[in-house]
């Protein structure tokens, strides 16, 4: 009877609880339903430029449903003005493919193809010097050597505007964990630590003094937020440093996008807690607010979401974050290129502040 007791109070206190009981049944749909859209995403066609192209060959490659444009000259500064993923050029016999490979796995499908197309080329050439061939060998003399002209296998001379041959996916996505587990851990802990200040009444004694609802905000934020540098410095230090990850650029510009992760994070973790009764129910802030996070901090190629989707990953703060990290530690650009990635990220932490100081007016009217 006792255990039959037990689960009667527990089923009570989860009805009762209605907060808990939504997110348990609509929580895992909303993420599922997030990850169906972007895994069923649309493809899009490798941007390919071509340099002196056989216009069969162009012909191939669009088949393999590349977007050719035919360009003029070669720089790296092309590949990123006109936004293509690679580009083709024929110089004689010589063959050169130079890829952007800001996405790896991305790079090597369109290597991939183009290869194919090149090859399927050079075996239609040689078919055709065969067919060419046994047409006139019934007209050469007896004893008289027949020579059939040979088509060589083709070689490309591959280049990299970021990474090299070697690059793997893990390269540019860890960058990105790097600051989502600064941005995750950061959020938990500042939200936990407010929530328990709340749930012990040390928040209600505070209000209690004259002390303005902003200046507890700051204090907070000043106070907690020391803790996140410290933890920040080490994760970063440990990531580059001992793990050994990939950093192109340089090593401040990765700390200051990870400090700015964690100052929206602790600000975010913060707000949040104002909604929250429980340690429980922090955490069912989770599957609706940092899940969703590390879905669109470019894991998946931004191009291929639905527009809805692009909308609204530029609602969330590890989108920003994941394209500055990148764009560091892979690409190795410097901080004018990911400077209005940190002016977006200092402005969610702003909103975030003033809707703190808000957020208190439901403790007490100051």
């Amino acid at each position: 009877m006792s255990i039959l007791a037990m689960v009667k109070r527990i089923f009570r206190q989860m009805l009762r609880d209605k907060r808990a009981l939504a997110l348990m049944m609509v929580a895992p749909l909303l993420v599922l339903t997030l990850l169906n859209y972007l895994l069923a995403g649309n493809t899009v066609d490798p941007r390919l430029g071509v340099i002196q192209g056989d216009d069969k060959l162009i012909e191939r490659l669009e088949d393999n449903h590349i977007t050719v444009l035919q360009v003029n000259g070669h720089t790296n500064k092309m590949l990123l003005e006109k936004d293509l993923d690679g580009i083709l050029e024929f110089d004689g016999e010589e063959i050169s493919l130079t890829l952007t490979n800001d996405q790896p796995n991305a790079a090597k499908a369109l290597q991939i193809k183009v290869q194919q197309a090149i090859a399927a080329e050079k075996s239609k050439e040689q078919a055709e010097n065969l067919a060419v061939f046994m047409e006139n060998i019934q007209s050469k003399l007896p004893g008289v050597p027949l020579n059939m002209e040979q088509v060589k296998a083709p070689e490309i001379k591959m280049s990299y505007l970021y990474g090299n041959k070697d690059t793997i996916f893990f390269d540019q996505l860890s960058p990105i964990l790097v600051g989502f587990f600064v941005f995750f851990f950061v959020f938990l802990i500042s939200g936990i630590a407010l929530l328990r200040e709340r749930t012990t009444g040390t928040l209600e004694r505070l209000l209690a003094t004259p002390i303005l609802r902003r200046d507890i905000v700051f204090g907070y934020i000043l106070g907690y937020g020391l803790f996140a540098v410290i933890q920040t410095i080490i994760v970063v230090t440990y990531a580059v440093k001992v793990l050994d990850i990939n950093l192109a650029g340089s090593f401040w510009n990765v700390v200051l996008i990870n400090l700015t992760l964690a100052l929206v994070a602790l600000t975010l973790g913060i707000l949040l807690s104002a909604f929250a009764n429980s340690e429980f129910q922090m955490m069912q802030f989770i599957p609706l607010a940092i899940i969703p996070q590390v879905f669109f901090a470019g894991i998946f190629p931004f191009e291929s979401m639905a527009g809805w989707m692009q909308v609204l990953a530029k609602c969330m703060p590890m989108y920003y974050g994941g394209s500055a990290l990148v764009d560091v530690m892979y690409k190795g650009l410097g901080f004018i290129d990911i400077m209005n990635d940190l002016f977006v990220l200092w402005g969610f932490a702003l909103v975030f502040i003033v809707l703190n100081i808000v957020a208190l007016k439901k403790y007490r009217k100051i």
